[in-house]
């Protein structure tokens, strides 16, 4: 006789499972739509024009923090008004302003919230979870994101379960093995807790440990009421 799985326990089973989708093609980014998949990344090599726009950026703007709501329609101009309407600049303006259009379309979004941040250390140190439903996260200059397979993450050494430790102190792996780290100019989406059938599966990751005076520019992006 067929056994036959409850839809409840099915569900289970489904929440359980997650994967990482990888390419290097932009195309892929729509599977982040798919119940199994909690990492999209986009894997290109990024233009030695916006290698040259972070670096000046890192070295001239240590402090940079800016976050704003953007359109598709003026996320170039946004940009420009925090990082100055040059030469340089406009190739990394240009970028970020594809970016904020393509996540808009893809989740049928008319703005997006948009954190562009130069980092001289781990800004999420400890490995964690959004509560968000997605967020587009690059790095342009310096060591990009770390992240963790669904299957292989013990989630009750999140948040709380860490008992007031370090990060250094505690480990949310199941088992030995190599932390995954997003590269330079890599697009990923991540999926957060509050997608729709994702409770539970939010990718856990973390912002690395940078070694002493090197800094990373950040871009995220983010839905926006």
């Amino acid at each position: 006789m067929k056994a036959v799985t409850s839809p409840l326990r099915e569900i289970t089973l489904q929440r359980q499972s997650r994967q990482a989708i990888i390419g290097s093609q932009a195309e892929l980014l729509t599977d982040i739509y798919r119940d199994d998949t909690n990492i999209v990344v986009w894997q290109r090599r990024i233009a030695e024009e916006l290698i040259q726009a972070a670096n000046y950026i890192v070295e001239t703007m240590p402090r940079l923090q800016t976050s704003r709501t953007v359109t598709p329609e003026n996320a170039h101009a946004a940009v420009s008004d925090v990082l100055g309407a040059s030469h340089l600049m406009e190739p990394l303006c240009n970028d970020i302003a594809r970016l904020v259009d393509m996540f808009c379309c893809l989740f049928d979004l008319k703005r997006s919230g948009l954190r562009l941040i130069t980092l001289d250390r781990a800004m999420c140190p400890r490995f964690h979870v959004d509560r968000v439903p997605c967020r587009l996260v690059t790095t342009y200059q310096g060591e990009a994101t770390q992240w963790l397979p669904h299957h292989l993450v013990d989630r009750s050494k999140l948040g709380a379960g860490n008992q007031g430790k370090s990060a250094e102190c505690y480990d949310v792996l199941k088992e030995a093995a190599e932390i995954n780290q997003l590269s330079r100019g890599d697009v990923a989406l991540l999926k957060g807790e509050l997608w729709q059938g994702n409770e539970n599966a939010g990718l856990v990751h973390r912002s690395p440990q940078l070694e002493c005076n090197s800094r990373c520019l950040l871009l995220t992006l983010d839905f926006a009421n």
